[in-house]
């Protein structure tokens, strides 16, 4: 029973696994954007990845998530025991080539945020998300107006 006061804790989160949200809006996996890339391909692979898991991976499609000038966007977010451990979810752009796909692969396969460093040349494609970029102009609008 639950009351005032009283915490109730859902278990349903603390096995979730680490999550590849993967843009597929307006610009994101648009042959008229990227012709070079084989944005099925890329999805598909995503997919196999997570099949292959065993439950540690999963992967979603999204309509637009708002930075269409760094598409590919992929959001990474974490398992549950990813998030206990601190980690947040993670924008990551520019996810056009093999190699960035790997990056992401092999990041999220030992843990992902939380759990594992990101390879090094997947940290320079983190982006913050649409929200976070937007609080940092209006502090920066604030602190130019002192």
């Amino acid at each position: 029973m639950t009351g005032p006061g009283s915490r109730t804790r859902i278990g349903a989160a603390r096995g979730r696994p680490c999550t590849l949200v993967v843009c597929r809006g307006c610009c994101c996996g648009s042959p008229r954007k990227h012709p070079g890339t084989d944005h099925a391909w890329q999805l598909a692979r995503l997919r196999a990845a997570a099949a292959e898991s065993g439950g540690r991976l999963a992967v979603r499609t999204s309509e637009c998530l708002g930075p269409c000038s760094q598409a590919n966007i992929i959001v990474v977010q974490p398992s549950g025991e990813g998030r206990r451990r601190g980690g947040r979810a993670v924008w990551i752009a520019w996810v056009l080539e093999d190699d960035s796909t790997d990056a992401v692969l092999t990041w999220v396969t030992a843990g992902g945020p939380g759990i594992a460093p990101p390879p090094p040349s997947l940290e320079l494609r983190f982006v913050p998300s649409p929200g976070e970029a937007q609080s940092r102009t209006r502090a920066r609008a604030r602190r130019a107006r002192r």
